[in-house]
């Protein structure tokens, strides 16, 4: 990419009336991680100079996780929408988190939903650079997908370029049966982006301010607008409800059992193996149907785990054997053997090659005694 600053926008101030939850949308978790993190994960793969937040419902509760779980390289702004006047509103909020006369405002701005959690980064990075080559004021990400219900459908001109994006309750029956839909992720100069979004008008079925009529915006000002397709609609999909959470965390777990079987695990049956983005792995390692791994657990290499093992914030060392076993917070020793049956208690150490037996059941009072063992 040319050396031009890079910044980015994520609107994260819906409560998410559709989780039927009091906690807000951006802080359900897939894979052990907030969606709102997975979104910033991605981002925190390109060369970005500042990240702003846009938060609204219970705007403290997001605050305090992005503060303590955001990836460390990222520098973020936190912005709040106090009104939910729609994603130009909040677009608009957001500018507001960069100092006024930045030489950010001479780069891009990445503008994307925070309840897109199955983003990658090389997509967006694909997104940037599309951007910069097109020497675009605008480029979108779109996809083509065989219910557009509920997208906002891009209109093309004559010429093929991009005209304006209708969002679904607004297009005309012609437009409903347009099937390339925009993906509410956009690539902006940074500088072209707050003159059009003033001239945003809430006249829509919804009475919002919507970010994508900035497109047709830009478009009559005679800037240049184009498009990215995304090699997989699926990274693009939005959650908004429990249904869709549970589709986008198959997703997820899916590209992790793939990435560390490539890496030299074996998984006897990978869609009964469940574990947590923040888990390591070893090679030559295990899998057995039934296997939940979660929070910060580390597993060495050779090590087997087996059917129906549960295990959160664990240590286990190479070659243990664990089989039928329920622990938290525990360290399981090299060459262990572990189960069936067993539950490890908070702060349990195992000693390498120790041998519980069927049935075991630690406390904290065992370790002196396990760990003096052969």
């Amino acid at each position: 990419m040319p050396p031009r600053p890079l910044s980015a926008i994520v609107l994260a101030a819906g409560g998410g009336t559709r989780m039927r939850s009091p906690l807000p949308k951006p802080l359900h978790r897939l894979c052990g991680r907030p969606m709102l993190l997975h979104v910033l994960d991605a981002l925190a793969e390109l060369p970005i100079e500042r990240v702003v937040v846009v938060v609204g419902y219970r705007s403290s509760e997001v605050t305090k996780v992005l503060e303590s779980e955001a990836p460390s390289e990222l520098r973020l702004e936190f912005v709040e929408q106090s009104a939910a006047l729609g994603t130009g509103d909040a677009t608009a909020v957001g500018l507001t988190g960069f100092p006024v006369g930045a030489d950010l405002e001479e780069g891009d701005l990445v503008v994307l939903p925070g309840d897109t959690p199955l983003l990658r980064p090389a997509t967006l990075a694909a997104l940037v650079r599309t951007h910069r080559q097109e020497d675009a004021a605008a480029t979108l990400l779109t996809a083509r997908v065989e219910d557009p219900s509920g997208y906002g459908r891009v209109v093309r001109a004559k010429d093929g370029g991009v005209k304006k994006i209708v969002e679904h309750l607004d297009a005309s029956p012609e437009e409903l049966a347009i099937d390339e839909v925009a993906t509410s992720i956009y690539c902006f100069r940074h500088g072209v982006l707050a003159p059009a979004l003033r001239r945003l008008t809430p006249t829509n079925a919804k009475g919002e301010v919507y970010l994508t009529d900035a497109i047709a915006v830009l478009d009559d000002a005679g800037y240049r607008v184009v498009t990215m397709p995304a090699g997989d609609p699926v990274e693009a999909a939005g959650v908004n409800d429990r249904a869709q959470l549970a589709a986008a965390e198959a997703v997820l777990r899916e590209r992790i059992n793939e990435r560390f079987m490539r890496r030299g695990v074996t998984m006897t049956d990978p869609g009964a193996t469940y574990i947590d983005v923040s888990v390591e792995i070893g090679e030559d390692v295990t899998i057995l149907p039934g296997v939940v791994l979660e929070g910060q657990t580390r597993i060495a290499s050779g090590v087997h785990l087996g059917p129906g093992t549960h295990l959160s914030d664990c240590e286990v060392g190479e070659g243990a054997q664990v089989q039928q076993t329920r622990a938290s917070h525990a360290v399981i020793g090299r060459d262990a053997v572990v189960g069936p049956y067993a539950v490890l208690d908070d702060g349990c150490r195992l000693a390498s090659g120790v041998v519980t037996g069927p049935f075991f059941r630690s406390s904290t009072t065992d370790v002196a005694t396990l760990e003096g063992r052969p």
